[in-house]
């Protein structure tokens, strides 16, 4: 019995060892209103966190038994014709080949005000060249499926672009990271100018808030493993505490989800910031994400 309770002690230790190992951000509750502090080169904090991991208030207690799953019933014959499944609305294919969303004439005035994916109409009705420039939205923001469709997403993502002030983020000389927290998007700045127009990205999820601030790049990998989260963080650019700037392991317009403070970016976004990026660039963080 004594061998028994020795090994069970052990067992516990280590696991509570594990689990209370690193997180992404030191602490996720902090305002992390100041300069940001100056870091040497390669003295940064490496227990990184990941994208869209759930966080340990998410995660099922150790020791709780799963519920069984309900017992599947057996089909049984049935003599009344089957019915039909109703239509589904704000679906059907235009004359221009693309599906009509609720949101189609907010998507089009949004993008009109955007510019750089065709010509649309502010009218409210899909066109062969509204959905043209819908899908080619979609394909660069990652929205899916892109099928043309004026959902939900498209025009959350649209409106959250549109209405990105870039003149918000004070960056001054040489090239500063933009992120409006606000609005879950970020830009590039270089001498008082904008060099990458808005573009969007997920931040800390609530528990895990990123904080805004002005900080400075003071570590790069271009492929950094997370010690708390066990996953890879391509194109790692750290700021402070053990958040920075990587490529989204999961789908970043799931919002359930977040970082454990990290800033998020779409594959493309990940290396054009990486390629502008270098060890000594400001990083300004303006306003809070909704619901941290």
């Amino acid at each position: 019995m004594k061998h028994v309770r020795i090994t069970t002690r052990l067992v516990a230790l280590a696991v509570v060892t594990l689990v209370g190992a690193g997180a992404c951000a030191f602490d996720p509750q902090a305002d992390g209103g100041g300069g940001g502090g100056s870091v040497a080169a390669g003295a940064a904090e490496r227990a990184t966190g990941a994208s869209g991991t759930p966080g340990p208030d998410q995660r099922a207690k150790p020791g709780t038994t799963p519920p069984k799953p309900k017992a599947t019933p057996k089909p049984t014959r049935s003599t009344s014709k089957p019915t039909r499944p109703a239509a589904k609305p704000t679906s059907s294919p235009s004359a221009a080949g693309c599906p009509q969303g609720e949101h189609q004439r907010e998507v089009e005035a949004h993008l009109a005000r955007l510019g750089g994916f065709g010509p649309v109409t502010v009218d409210g009705r899909q066109s062969a060249a509204d959905c043209a420039a819908i899908k080619k939205f979609q394909k660069r923001y990652d929205i899916r499926p892109a099928l043309g469709r004026a959902g939900p997403t498209t025009q959350d993502v649209a409106k959250r672009l549109a209405t990105t002030d870039t003149a918000r983020c004070k960056a001054g000389s040489g090239t500063t990271f933009c992120i409006d927290l606000t609005r879950q998007t970020t830009w590039v700045m270089r001498n008082g100018k904008v060099l990458v127009k808005p573009t969007v990205t997920r931040t800390g999820m609530p528990g895990y808030r990123t904080p805004a601030g002005t900080f400075t790049i003071n570590y790069r990998n271009v492929k950094e493993w997370s010690d708390p989260y066990e996953v890879w963080l391509p194109y790692w650019q750290h700021f402070t505490r053990g958040m920075g700037f990587h490529q989204t392991t999961t789908y970043l317009h799931e919002k359930s989800i977040g970082s454990h403070g990290c800033v998020n970016l779409l594959p493309g976004d990940a290396v054009r910031y990486w390629e502008l990026g270098k060890v000594g660039n400001k990083v300004v963080l303006i306003g809070r994400r909704p619901g941290t």
